[in-house]
């Protein structure tokens, strides 16, 4: 959402921003780097609490800040709990949604849970559909949303657009450099990324086990994984991977360190979402360590591989890629499929016509 707020402020309208306080010690430090506000924050986290909470206490929260702020819009994004909950609010208030990254599907309301859902039920709450792709436009399509529609591309390669220009005009290469300096960059850098619920509990322990596997087999590579705050997550982290000397684990990452870590791996194995998008327009190929993905673009493309939980697998793939540089190449040489890196620049353009329209 960084882009589409500064592009907001840029063209001299106010973006109001609502956190919701879920895993604060990860956002702030990308509310810094984009030098973000904060107008209403919901405080909503507590230990082990669920979707039902967690839906609630964020329809409470937002209904507070749509009272305050009296917006022409809501904009939401993706397919989180705190993006249909948003959405619900404001749909409530009769205040018009704009779903950002609209129209991804599985059709699996079961895979990804309770992700499919949300993208579903947001799309019906939903007044402006950005879908980042053609296929999530025909997707959308297909289920007889038809006003409103525009393709952007995803606003998530903007980001990583600013923040590569942000890296290059600050010469902050070296000060990155100096704070993984127990990384041996000489060797291949594989980084890990896993905490989607699907992969809690046995399936991370196969993924993890294929880690093992691949760090016996090649000495020439170093994993770098940072941890999510995800107790679960790391109880089978802690259990499996502490003290080895070609495993770093760290704590969660701003914004600005993971993109500069994706940019100097080698390849990438990950269930995020959004590192399907961001690791082609770095040509880095990605290994998606999920059973099915709604960015099936990449998978068509060729930019990433499907592998999911599957420890023959990810050590198959990690392999090939290791090995043969015909099969590295074929990968990262594929076009990127979603966007350009100026999405929040259509967005924006589209919602301003609109309303000056009404």
């Amino acid at each position: 959402m960084a882009p589409l707020i500064l592009e907001v402020q840029k063209q001299g309208h106010h973006a109001f921003v609502c956190l919701t306080g879920q895993h604060r010690e990860m956002i702030e430090p990308f509310m810094d780097f984009f030098e973000l506000p904060v107008d209403h924050d919901f405080e909503l986290m507590k230990k082990n609490q669920g979707l039902s909470h967690i839906t609630t206490s964020i329809l409470n929260g937002m209904q507070t800040a749509l009272d305050k702020f009296k917006p022409d819009v809501v904009m939401v994004q993706g397919d989180t709990t705190s993006t249909f909950a948003c959405a619900l609010a404001a749909f409530y208030q009769k205040v018009p949604v704009a779903h950002i990254e609209a129209g991804l599907r599985t059709y699996n309301t079961q895979s990804p849970f309770p992700e499919e859902a949300n993208r579903q039920m947001t799309s019906s709450l939903s007044s402006f559909h950005f879908p980042p792709t053609q296929r999530a436009f025909e997707n959308l399509k297909q289920e007889k949303i038809e006003e409103h529609v525009l393709v952007t591309g995803n606003t998530s390669l903007d980001a990583l657009r600013i923040t590569l220009e942000k890296i290059k005009e600050k010469n902050l290469e070296i000060e990155l450099q100096d704070k993984f300096k127990d990384i041996d960059f000489s060797k291949k850098i594989i980084l890990l990324t896993t905490h989607r619920r699907e992969n809690l509990g046995e399936p991370q322990e196969r993924i993890f086990s294929a880690v093992l596997e691949l760090e016996k087999k090649y000495q020439d590579i170093e994993f770098v994984f940072p941890v999510h705050l995800n107790p679960k997550v790391r109880e089978k982290v802690e259990s499996h991977l502490k003290n080895k000397s070609r495993i770093h684990l760290l704590e969660p990452l701003g914004y600005l360190d993971f993109v500069w870590l994706m940019k100097k791996s080698f390849l990438i194995l990950s269930d995020s979402g959004g590192v399907q998008e961001e690791a082609p327009y770095l040509d880095k190929p990605v290994l998606v360590l999920r059973e099915n993905t709604e960015r099936v673009e990449g998978i068509e493309a060729g930019t990433a591989k499907l592998v999911g939980s599957s420890r023959e697998k990810i050590i198959e793939e990690v392999s090939k890629l290791l090995e043969s540089s015909l099969q590295y190449e074929k990968i990262s040489d594929q076009s990127n499929p979603y966007g350009d890196g100026f999405a929040a620049q259509k967005i924006i353009n589209y919602l301003i016509k609109f309303f000056d329209k009404e």
